[in-house]
């Protein structure tokens, strides 16, 4: 007699609810991994896409990603001159929300340092590259904007050239990819009001400068060498794209890698419990049928694997699930959820880990059962 196999058999509907139930719990521990992997990609897309091996930014700061950072737009230029580099462009983002169809969108846009760099290196799902200095635009296609239309940045107008797929800034916003010059433009724009006043008294426009300078190394020469060099300069800090990408992490992913690890153990105790309650019902409702088992002489040992099969096939059952629930929902997530195998698997063991847990109290039940109940009628 197999316990699993006969609640399928008689009392399947339940079965099956109770799995999907229990599915329902296993995606979420899914999607919380995969939430957070999305975050620590998103939070690096940017950085790995400059093709950076150094960073200059202000001195005594963390870089753009950490705090705010300016330097003048000349330390690009002081940076070409030193030896053993290969470029270096100078890297500034801004966060705008401007209107499109009746609706607010928010997007971080990106400099691109023309003619040098014209985005052909991003993962481009629809459109092209920057082919005009000016007022052209390649967007996450997130936004909903189509190759062709035009969006109002600043005080004029760029035309979507190229969509991007998963161009996405650490918070979560859109990335929008602009010339330097036109970025530069947009930062300085002033509403109508602030420009009049600005006009009447004479000054002008204040520069905004750049929030950091990317250098590339060039080949056969020395990172760390080159890293010498700039460091010596007094109003700059320098940093590797590894320590960037660190410093990235540690300030942006950090608290929500905690929070998130907390919110998966809850959700594990809380597994763990409904399987435990689950298997200990499903055991209580076949005392009778234990109780036989034990009569016709059966070892202790037949009783302990047949729930041991009843909480393993209901907790392949919830997997399963839980994979389909993970294949449908997830791509409409608004963060992006990111699961590969190693989450796959880790999920997997942990759900088998809570069978065989919550098979515990289940277990000591039955061998509780005396084999004379079956005659009490």
């Amino acid at each position: 007699m197999n316990l699993a196999w006969r609640d399928i058999r008689h009392q399947g509907p339940r079965f099956v609810v109770t799995g999907l139930g229990l599915g329902l719990l296993f995606a979420i521990v899914l999607a919380m991994g995969g939430i957070y992997r999305g975050m620590v990609e998103d939070a690096v897309l940017l950085v790995n896409q400059m093709g950076a091996d150094l960073w200059l930014v202000q001195r005594d700061t963390r870089g753009p990603f950490a705090e705010r950072s300016v330097v003048p737009e000349l330390l690009e230029t002081r940076a070409r001159g030193v030896q053993g580099v290969q470029w270096a462009r100078g890297f500034t983002t801004i966060t705008v929300q401007p209107q499109h169809s009746g609706r607010v969108l928010r997007l971080t846009l990106v400099g691109l340092a023309w003619p040098d760099e014209r985005g052909g290196s991003l993962p481009l799902s629809t459109g092209r590259p920057l082919l005009s200095a000016h007022r052209e635009l390649i967007v996450d296609r997130s936004l909903g904007l189509l190759p062709g239309q035009t969006l109002e940045l600043g005080d004029e107008s760029f035309t979507v050239v190229g969509l991007g797929q998963g161009l996405v800034s650490s918070g979560g916003d859109a990335l929008g990819f602009v010339t330097q010059n036109d970025l530069a433009a947009i930062q300085r724009h002033l509403a109508p009001e602030a420009l009049r006043l600005a006009r009447s008294s004479g000054a002008p426009p204040a520069d905004p400068g750049i929030s950091a300078v990317l250098v590339r190394v060039a080949p056969g020469a020395s990172v760390e060498s080159v890293r010498a060099r700039l460091a010596q300069w007094g109003d700059v800090s320098v940093y590797t794209t590894e320590e960037q990408r660190a410093l990235l992490l540690e300030g942006v992913v950090d608290k929500a890698r905690r929070q998130i690890g907390l919110f998966r153990a809850l959700l594990a105790i809380v597994s763990g419990i409904v399987v435990s309650l689950v298997i200990f019902n499903m055991t209580v409702a076949k005392t009778r049928e234990i109780a036989l088992v034990k009569l016709m002489g059966a070892r202790w040992t037949v009783v302990v694997s047949m729930i041991l099969q009843q909480s393993v096939l209901l907790t392949v059952l919830a997997y399963a699930f839980a994979l389909v629930l993970s294949q449908l929902a997830f791509p409409y997530f608004p963060r992006r959820v990111v699961v590969g195998g190693g989450e796959l698997a880790g999920v997997l063991g942990l759900s088998m880990a809570i069978a065989l847990v919550a098979s515990t109290l289940a277990i000591r039940r039955a061998l509780r059962i005396p084999a004379t109940t079956i005659l009490a009628g």
